[in-house]
């Protein structure tokens, strides 16, 4: 694969272009600031781009939009690379990446803002809601002899879905994967003949791993979550995240299914494996075991699968508004989604005992809270990222908040994505 070459705009330079232009968008609520302003060093901040432009000129990755915002000011944006290498376009700021995994907590938000209407409490079993999930069975392994199941000693309920504590999993998982994948469960990055009810329904008779509540293993839970989310709203998960978030939020760009005339703006997905480098995603969808993902699922398919836990595609500059949104204890500006509370709930680890070496809130996972920070950050800090490698964090501690949008799996172990945020929290400067 060839990179053609371009000119490199100096930071600097590119920072002065931004404010000049404004970024509409942003500027609504974000304006942008000079980093000094809100206690941040340009010069420091400019190794983000140095170590951006490396993993590109090593072609580990295509491109990248890196952003950081501080006391609700937009301090670093900046687009790298290429929106497609094959042909030629470079990484535009408002490029519309695939954010996966990144869409489990904003389905988590709009599970707690029904819960704020007393739609339901946290430990009510999902079964009220979902009848199929109703007396569930746990999958038993005998040290000879085929699996069998025994009924759970407790109901799935709502807080176990938030936390990821239901007994569900993926269908990466060695154990149920093939029976997820042979049962038509959908997951969110495959094109799927069906609604989140359909595979939600499919998904609530097969067995659980291990009885709620007795331990963290990430999974479709999201996912139920979202179809939770239909059944008590009335309102397809599209249009409830679209009415009640989006637009109040202007999260103009963020969609299940990316509309004809934004294509253009989509950034590629690419591979990474050894021996081989970075090649641009297939057009066949990859196998890995009973996990089977695409790249094209956000604009081809039946399109009738909103996934709550993994379906979005959106742009840097809207993820930062519901993460300013977040920053700022559940409102934007004069728009409240969330009470001060609630974001104090889902921003606070939920765990416990559970698992003593893991912090997650309601949605959010969150570092400092189990033992002593393993890199530059706050305790408290809370964030989650992506399957195609997006990632953010935001910390109450310093109002800060980072994000980092590529398009790349198998990543082939790069690290970039911690390296960033390691490089905004050197930035500091007061």
């Amino acid at each position: 694969m060839r990179y053609r070459s371009h000119r490199r705009i100096p930071v600097m330079v590119f920072t002065l272009w931004v404010i000049a232009a404004g970024i509409t968008v942003l500027a609504q609520e974000l304006p942008i600031a000079s980093p000094e302003s809100v206690g941040l060093s340009q010069a420091r901040l400019e190794r983000i781009g140095a170590a951006v432009q490396r993993s590109i000129d090593e072609k580990r990755i295509a491109g990248a939009v890196t952003l950081v915002a501080r006391r609700g000011r937009v301090a670093w944006i900046q687009a790298q690379g290429f929106l497609d290498v094959e042909k030629g376009k470079p990484m535009q700021t408002d490029a519309i990446f695939r954010i996966c995994s990144m869409t489990k907590p904003i389905t988590s938000a709009a599970v707690m803002m029904l819960y704020e209407e007393g739609r339901f409490l946290l430990d009510d079993p999902v079964s009220k809601y979902i009848p199929e999930f109703k007396n569930p069975k746990v999958l038993s392994k005998s040290a000879a002899g085929p699996s069998y199941t025994i009924l759970a000693d407790r109901e799935i309920s709502i807080r176990h879905l938030l936390t990821h504590t239901s007994g569900l999993t993926y269908h990466w998982h060695p154990d149920l994967g093939a029976l997820y994948k042979d049962r038509n469960v959908a997951h969110g990055i495959l094109q799927y003949d069906g609604t989140i009810g359909d595979s939600v329904r499919s998904l609530a008779g097969l067995p659980l791993l291990f009885n709620p509540g007795e331990r963290f293993e990430y999974s479709l839970s999201v996912d139920v979550l979202g179809y939770l989310v239909e059944v008590i709203s009335g309102m397809t998960l599209d249009d409830f995240l679209r009415k009640r978030i989006f637009e109040p939020l202007c999260m103009k760009d963020t969609h299940f299914y990316i509309p004809e005339e934004k294509l253009g703006r989509v950034a590629t997905a690419y591979t990474w494996y050894e021996g081989k480098g970075l090649s641009r995603f297939p057009d066949e969808p990859i196998m890995e075991g009973s996990m089977v993902y695409s790249a094209d699922y956000p604009y081809r398919g039946p399109k009738k699968l909103y996934a709550g836990g993994a379906g979005l595609s959106s742009t840097a500059s809207d993820y930062l508004r519901f993460c300013q949104m977040m920053l700022d204890r559940g409102k934007l500006g004069s728009i409240r989604l969330l009470s001060r509370k609630s974001v104090e709930l889902m921003t606070h680890d939920q765990l416990g005992t559970v698992a003593p070496a893991l912090a997650f809130g309601l949605g959010f996972g969150v570092e400092g809270e189990k033992g002593p920070l393993q890199e530059l950050g706050s305790p408290g800090q809370f964030g989650w990222g992506g399957f195609f490698y997006t990632e953010f964090f935001v910390d109450p501690r310093e109002e800060l908040i980072g994000l980092f949008m590529a398009q790349l799996h198998p990543t082939g172990g790069l690290t970039l994505n911690r390296i960033f945020s390691t490089l905004v929290y050197q930035a500091i400067n007061d």
